[in-house]
């Protein structure tokens, strides 16, 4: 007997800003200079003070872009 199973939603990582770099193709610089500008996608600072971003304000802030 065949049970159906939904999928799962996928789990909204955190990312950290190297990773958010890597993918937007940036500096850290540039990254620092949008951040004073208050551009770019939502961020979360850690206890230890790093930075951290969730994957689907990352992805609404890519889909923006190309949208522009």
């Amino acid at each position: 007997m065949a049970t159906s199973r939904r999928p799962r939603k996928p789990v909204d990582e955190w990312l950290a800003l190297t990773e958010v770099l890597e993918e937007l193709g940036i500096t850290r610089a540039t990254w620092y200079r949008w951040r004073n500008r208050g551009y770019g996608p939502a961020t979360h600072r850690l206890p230890n003070g790093h930075l951290r971003v969730r994957r689907s304000a990352l992805d609404e802030f890519n889909n923006g872009l190309e949208a522009a």
